[in-house]
């Protein structure tokens, strides 16, 4: 449950298949587009000697109509394909390693890259609004990407996937990281490099070495460990001391957190706009979703579908006591202006998870509209991506918070912002007219 629908990652286009036949499912010789989005990849560094690295890659086939998603495999690099994976249902995918001009032949038109690719067959064509989910599980050997310096390991590779994290191998340190990064302890002990990058490819150089003492002991398996509260004292005999560092905080990983949310401003007048927000649910036996409604804001016209099917979904809002009535637990008191969202579904099965697609527009007179002749947009993001379209007509002057800014096809400008960090981020937009 989130107290805001929390927003979205415009598509990538990897590789232009001409489009031809609509949104139909792909048919023999039918070449389409191919587009992606959601794009994470987990690199796992092996023992050093072998030069080699699992890599589980998480992506969306958007193309609609798509049978197939061609993965290439970067030149240099000895691949070895353990599985695909079905994200939406946790089954196996029938793939295949082809040439360039075999993917061609199979719809893949329009790419540089003339060396191998995995055609993965999706379990059913891309929904006109939707996606396949899938995870590709493999192994390269590149001596050029991993390799032994001095007394340590360097992974130096252009990553152009938008999220990242890589895995160093047990018994390792990092001591040298040339892009800002999130470090973290897994649960067996090895240690984790992650981070969002922003748009260009990254040139990520890694460099570690390893641990006199071997394998750091994961802190669930240390007997006895502090649960937080105090710090030990420095001076010997002195007494401890109550912690004002957060001794028990704990932070997710925001380079694999997958929810999006785009914002469409409507003219400021109305103070309202439109906005879509895209979450995964795996959590398996839930049934609902419920968005709690920003007080100050008001939702109407809310939709939601599941994007791996193209189903749409029964939505509901509930105000004050018709949430009571409706028994449902939204981690906070019920009020009379207490406004609610409920999206229901079947449940999630074991292993399984679905994508979910909310639409609705919003109206908050208090935080969106004109101040003096300038539109003011002032709103908080919780969520590691979020993207915010100006309404037609108008110039971005100010934006207090770093975004990547672009056109959209209809000459709307358009900010992408990357939270990277633990916590919110306060924005503030203001624009003139042209």
């Amino acid at each position: 449950m989130m107290k805001e629908n929390l927003v979205v990652a415009v598509p990538i286009v990897t590789f232009c298949l001409c489009l031809a036949g609509g949104l139909r499912a792909q048919g023999p010789g039918q070449k389409l587009v191919q587009h992606q989005a959601d794009s994470y990849t987990r690199y796992e560094l092996l023992e050093p000697s072998s030069q080699s690295f699992r890599i589980l890659y998480d992506v969306s086939a958007t193309t609609s109509g798509a049978r197939f998603y061609f993965n290439p495999i970067r030149k240099g690099s000895e691949p070895t394909v353990h599985a695909v994976t079905n994200l939406a249902s946790g089954k196996q995918l029938e793939w295949k390693l082809v040439s360039a001009e075999a993917a061609a032949a199979a719809g893949l038109m329009g790419s540089t890259h003339d060396g191998q690719f995995i055609q993965v067959s999706l379990a059913r064509p891309v929904p006109q609004v939707g996606e396949g989910r899938i995870r590709i599980d493999k192994t390269y050997k590149d001596p050029a990407s991993y390799f032994s310096e001095g007394t340590g390991i360097v992974f130096e590779r252009s990553l152009g996937v938008q999220r990242n994290a890589v895995v160093l191998p047990p018994g390792f340190e990092v001591v040298g990281c040339n892009y800002p990064s999130q470090i973290a302890t897994e649960e067996d002990g090895r240690i984790r490099v992650s981070f969002m990058g922003r748009g260009a490819s990254v040139p990520l150089r890694l460099v570690a070495r390893p641990l006199a003492m071997g394998s750091k002991t994961p802190r669930s398996e240390i007997e006895g460990a502090p649960k937080g509260g105090q710090i030990e004292a420095r001076e010997p005999g002195s007494q401890a001391v109550p912690a004002s560092a957060r001794t028990d905080f704990e932070f997710s990983e925001r380079a694999f957190e997958d929810r999006e949310i785009v914002y469409f401003l409507l003219q400021p007048e109305t103070h309202s706009f439109q906005l879509y927000h895209d979450y995964t649910e795996n959590r398996s036996g839930v049934d609902r979703y419920l968005n709690v409604v920003r007080p100050g804001s008001r939702a109407k016209e809310p939709s939601a579908m599941i994007l791996d099917t193209g189903e749409d979904l029964e939505v509901e809002t509930l105000r004050g006591r018709e949430v009571s009535d409706k028994d449902l637990d939204i981690g906070e008191p019920i009020t009379a202006e207490t406004e609610v969202v409920a999206i229901w579904f079947e449940p999630v099965g074991e292993g399984e998870s679905k994508r979910l697609r909310i639409e609705e527009t919003y109206t908050d007179a208090g935080r969106y509209g004109l101040d003096g002749d300038e539109l003011i947009w002032d709103r908080s993001f919780g969520r590691s991506r979020n993207t915010v379209v100006l309404p037609a007509g108008w110039s971005l002057t100010d934006s207090s918070v770093p975004a990547v800014v672009d056109e959209t096809e209809a000459g709307e400008i358009r900010l992408q912002f990357l939270n990277d960090r633990p916590g919110v981020i306060e924005v503030v937009i203001r624009a003139r007219r042209r």
